[in-house]
Parts: C-alpha cells; sequence; structure tokens
C-alpha cells in the first residue's frame, strides 16, 4: 500500500476520483476528493467525494440512499488520479440512471466489445421475439427439457474433451455449455448478478475456512 502523502492534489487540494461498479466494471461516475474526503473514505469504507459546486463534503447516498461501499482505491502511475471499486446500493447518477456516462457519443461498428451481459441481452430477445431460423429461440420454444436436454449433451461433451486434454476443444465445449446454461437461466428467471452474488459469497466462506486452518 502506498503513503497517502505521494498523493498530487491539484492547486485547488482535489483530485479525480474515477468511481468503478465492482461486479460489472462499469464506469460509474467522475468525482473529486481532497484530502480529507479520501481519509473519510477510507475510514468508512464508503465513497465520499468533496463538492465542486456547493464547496462541502458530500457523502454518496446521504440523501438518495444510494451508497457505495468501497472494495478499494488505487493511484494511477502519476500519482494524480485514483481508481474507486465499489458495491453500490443504487443509481450512480443523479438521473436515476446506474451510471454517470450514458450519452454515446460514437460507436464502432468494427470495433465491438463482447460482454456476457450482451449475450444474455440478445438471448432474452430471441425468447421474447422469437425469430425464424434462430436455434435459441426454437430452444425456448421446446421448453425446459429440451434446454436441459442440451446441459446435459454439452456437459458431456466437456468431459469427453478434457479426459482427451484437447485444450483447443474443450475451450470450444465449455463455450457451447456455457451458452446452453445461460439459456437455462433466463428460462427460469436467473441472472447473471444473482449466480455472481452466489460465487462472492462462496469466496468469502472459502477465505474464512482458509483463515481456520492457519490458526
Amino acid at each position: 500500500m502506498i503513503d497517502m502523502e505521494k498523493l498530487k492534489f491539484d492547486e485547488k487540494g482535489l483530485i479525480p476520483a474515477i468511481v468503478v461498479d465492482g461486479k460489472s466494471g462499469q464506469v460509474l461516475t467522475l468525482a473529486y476528493m481532497n484530502k480529507e474526503s479520501l481519509e473519510i473514505s477510507i475510514k468508512e469504507e464508503r465513497t465520499c467525494f468533496w463538492s465542486r459546486s456547493r464547496q462541502e463534503l458530500w457523502r454518496k447516498g446521504e440523501t438518495s440512499g444510494a451508497v457505495q461501499h468501497i472494495i478499494d482505491i488505487t493511484a494511477d502511475c502519476d500519482y494524480d488520479a485514483l481508481v474507486v471499486r465499489v458495491n453500490k446500493e443504487g443509481p450512480a447518477c443523479h438521473t436515476g440512471a446506474e451510471s454517470c456516462f450514458h450519452h454515446p457519443l460514437f460507436e464502432s461498428e468494427e470495433n465491438t466489445a463482447f460482454t456476457l451481459q450482451g449475450l444474455m441481452d440478445m438471448l432474452q430477445g430471441r425468447k421474447e421475439s422469437p425469430k425464424e431460423g434462430s436455434y435459441t429461440s426454437y430452444l425456448f420454444e421446446k421448453g425446459i427439457d429440451k434446454i436441459l436436454k442440451k446441459v446435459g449433451e454439452e456437459s458431456t461433451e466437456v468431459i469427453i474433451a478434457g479426459k482427451a486434454e484437447d485444450k483447443k476443444e474443450t475451450i470450444y465445449e465449455i463455450a457451447d455449455l456455457a451458452y446452453h446454461v445461460m439459456v437455462l437461466m433466463l428460462q427460469l428467471g436467473i441472472s447473471l448478478e444473482e449466480v455472481r452474488d452466489e460465487l462472492a459469497s462462496r469466496h468469502v466462506i472459502d477465505k474464512k475456512v482458509k483463515q481456520e486452518k492457519m490458526t
């Protein structure tokens, strides 16, 4: 951990803080901290900023309830900017949007970013608005038994490829399995966040188990 004295605050005593959702990786907001608000943020483990418009300390969620619980804070290479990862209890933006950054300016048609949530949204679209010739729409049309059958088949394919120690084939089959599991999730109304939260809860338990073994 670095010494806070290394941080370079500007002539107004401020340092920019980029707040990022610890679960999704989405940039939530850009705010500013002074030394006092940073110390409060670390002590209370929730974001506290300096409001440049009101010229006062501002604890995020103090009035809205949208508290941001800090996971960690990292300085950049020049020590003049911070990234603050948080678990949030509500929207980051005063407009009610999840992120303050929600006005698209440019989007490349060639350079696209793949995300699991993006894939889930596409599969949900196939479920809600079936498309002729779509395999995904076909699975939803056939229902739970067909989906479960495919999950079972793909699980077997993963086992066969893994047993053969064929890395390329195993990756391919895992991708197939992941796709069918996501279809199953949507069929049962399960979100990526719910699975992520379950994994996170097991991570905490695992840490506690390890600590008990060490003592």
